[in-house]
């Protein structure tokens, strides 16, 4: 790593990689690599706050990885690996826990809307998550993190540990990480209904494009994509009240490299059919690609765990001194 700017991002391992995944993280990440040191991370520990099936965990973290790989990460100049490989994240984690306060975790949204009604079942892994999180990026040093809304609170939470550590142990061992603003995300939608995300955990395979669908899955899935009954509009404010439209015009502006505004202009006035067609092209184009290196990588798991297993020992390589300083500052004994 060089002296520039350090990114920490993470992605769980819960299978079923999508274009929703891709458009609002992957893509970024790319282009991030070119002007930032990079840390890409498969949070596999983030991922057991919620039940996840043993059998199952190895294959989906590996599928992460691919997918990463398949979109362009260059793993000769980032690092990928899973969070269990470096225990510094976890051993950090604790300390964390002991510097952040109960009142800052009773602010977290995230805990309130996953745990529902029923708190007093909710793990307490997924209580203190975000003293995870912050010993993701802090252990590294991270100078700055990709958020989207529903992290920013997250990277607050990791700014306040870092802050009340550096005091109450009086050093300035930890950086105040930085936000790092992207500008509007694709908010890519389900493709049955246009007012819900798309998601891995959506029962309908119809209503996500999985990175490993062939050509004729995607044709198919973007044919049956839920429409309304008007041609496209004439303007983007024409989108208003239309959420399905919104949702394939976005796709199509993000997988383009076009703002939204080109996008409606384009297909203005035009029946859903011949949009369709043009969106099938530019998916099939980009999943595709994407897609078949993917299930190349998938189909040699050694090779993908070589990868895991060398970024892993570059990642605790760089954070075995970050804890030397954590440890003397606390005033723990190292053996």
């Amino acid at each position: 790593m060089s002296d520039r700017k350090l990114i920490f991002s993470g992605m769980q391992p819960t299978g079923n990689v999508h274009l929703g995944n891709y458009l609002g993280a992957i893509r970024n990440w790319v282009k991030l690599q070119k002007d930032y040191d990079c840390i890409f991370c498969v949070v596999d520990l983030h991922a057991l706050t919620m039940w996840q099936e043993p059998a199952m965990m190895a294959a989906q973290t590996r599928e992460v990885a691919a997918a990463l790989i398949a979109s362009g990460i260059d793993t000769d100049h980032c690092l990928l690996f899973n969070q269990s490989m470096n225990p510094d994240h976890a051993q950090l984690a604790w300390i964390f826990n002991c510097v952040a306060r109960v009142g800052w975790m009773n602010r977290m949204t995230q805990f309130k809307e996953k745990a529902g009604k029923d708190r007093e079942r909710a793990s307490l892994g997924l209580y203190a998550y975000p003293a995870l999180m912050a010993a993701d990026i802090l252990a590294y040093k991270a100078t700055h993190v990709p958020v989207g809304e529903d992290q920013k609170q997250h990277l607050e939470l990791t700014r306040d540990i870092a802050i009340k550590f550096n005091h109450d142990f009086e050093t300035e061992l930890f950086p105040i990480c930085e936000p790092l603003i992207l500008g509007p995300a694709a908010r890519v939608m389900s493709l049955r209904d246009g007012t819900r995300k798309m998601s891995k955990s959506d029962p309908s395979e119809q209503a996500r494009i999985t990175l490993t669908d062939g050509p004729d899955e995607i044709a198919q899935k973007i044919r049956r994509a839920k429409t309304d009954p008007e041609p496209l509009p004439e303007t983007a404010e024409g989108l208003d009240g239309r959420p399905e439209a919104a949702n394939l015009l976005g796709i199509y502006a993000a997988l383009t490299d076009k703002d939204l505004a080109a996008a409606v202009t384009e297909f203005a006035g035009q029946p859903f059919s011949a949009f369709k067609a043009a969106l099938t092209e530019v998916a099939v184009a980009e999943v595709g690609r994407i897609g078949t290196e993917m299930k190349r990588l998938m189909a040699d798991p050694g090779a993908v765990d070589a990868i895991l297993h060398r970024g892993a020992e570059k990642a605790r390589a760089m954070s075995a001194p970050v804890m030397a300083e954590v440890y003397a500052a606390m005033g723990l004994l190292r053996p």
